[in-house]
């Protein structure tokens, strides 16, 4: 970790690129600073969308000045997280006259910095971008890592690639704009990174939900930069989800099977998350490395930051019958993050089926 100007900065650092991910009060006003500096450093589009521009687009538009090329908006939802938006996208920013030197700064919740980033990736066979993320979830998590992409009809970000950031501009002041659900859907995240590997930030969400809901500067602060950390080591150990990364994906096996089942429609992608939590934790007790107490504390932390969205119409079996689809499945054989211990996490595959089913059916009840 270094100290940014009020605030920590954590650095990335990866074989194609280190930066930095900055939890700063403010630090969209000083965006600008980290576009290329050199000389025939290009233009800059920017990918958004309609809300968070109205609220927070003026504020980087003077930050950015003159070098705002275009504004390209995207409308936002899992269910428009698809290829033809990054053909449209691509072909918008040609139109405006976008070039290989041209900086994509993605700004917005984790949709956009999945989608901004995969453009990036792809447009001229890869410019830079600069990611600002503007929810809670994408703040600790979706903006971090370089991990960008979209959606199939088969399941969740099945196409894209590692493209990493110039930086990652974290302001925790957009997050009083942001609706209550959303920024819940955020915390459960938080709550992924205290179980696989901080125990006292696990113990933060779970004694001072107050404060936490209240977006107490002091609570939030520490649960941004705690997450932001744990993000940072994992992929600077582990870019490409080779073995230490995989841990970042408890709760995601069941919850992208959930979105999936549900059209990427009905839930947000913390709440399928939370479900996906709540499986993995039912799992790990079943199958005997979790004991009794903490199954119940992270099930009871969980459930205190809810309500998840109503669970009607969904089947374990039909959940179950997604896995084979998931990118985390790797030559047939279905791999599971589950704790150990509140703090730790094992990657587990080769689980009986009736164990999975049994813990889809207890997170459902």
């Amino acid at each position: 970790m270094v100290q940014g100007k009020n605030m920590p900065s954590f650095r990335v650092q990866t074989p194609a690129r280190s930066y930095d991910a900055i939890v700063e009060r403010g630090i969209i006003a000083r965006a600008g600073e980290f576009l290329p500096a050199k000389a025939g450093a290009g233009s800059v589009a920017v990918i958004t969308t309609h809300d968070v521009w109205q609220r927070h687009g003026e504020a980087l538009r003077h930050a950015l000045g003159t070098r705002v090329r275009t504004v390209l908006y995207f409308a936002g939802g899992e269910h428009n997280k698809r290829m033809p938006e990054v053909e449209r996208l691509a072909g918008e920013m040609v139109d405006a006259g976008c070039d290989r030197s041209t900086v994509v700064v993605a700004f917005g919740g984790g949709i956009v910095t999945d989608v901004g980033g995969f453009v990036a990736s792809c447009f001229m066979r890869g410019v830079p971008v600069l990611q600002i993320p503007t929810t809670l979830v994408a703040q600790v998590d979706a903006a971090i890592g370089g991990k960008t992409g979209v959606n199939l009809v088969n399941g969740k970000n099945l196409v894209g690639a590692f493209h990493q950031p110039l930086a990652v501009l974290i302001d925790p002041d957009v997050l009083g704009t942001l609706p209550e659900r959303e920024y819940r859907a955020g915390l459960y995240e938080v709550i992924k990174c205290g179980v696989i590997r901080s125990l006292p930030l696990f113990e933060l969400l779970d004694s001072r939900q107050a404060e936490v809901f209240s977006l107490d500067r002091a609570a939030v602060d520490e649960l941004i930069s705690e997450s932001v950390r744990i993000k940072a080591e994992v992929v600077t150990a582990d870019e490409k989800e080779g073995d230490l990364r995989r841990i970042l994906n408890f709760g995601h096996t069941i919850g992208h099977a959930l979105e999936a089942e549900t059209g990427y429609s009905r839930f947000l992608h913390g709440e399928a998350v939370a479900f996906g939590m709540n499986a993995a934790t039912h799992l790990a007790h079943i199958h005997g490395l979790l004991g009794a107490v903490d199954t119940q504390r992270i099930l009871e932390c969980v459930r205190r930051y809810g309500p998840i969205p109503a669970l009607h119409g969904i089947t374990a079996a039909s959940l179950v019958a997604r896995l084979g689809a998931d990118k985390k499945t790797i030559q047939g054989r279905v791999h599971f993050v589950l704790p150990d211990s509140i703090g730790s996490v094992r990657i587990l595959s080769g689980i009986p089926q009736d164990d999975i089913l049994a813990a889809t059916e207890a997170a459902l009840a």
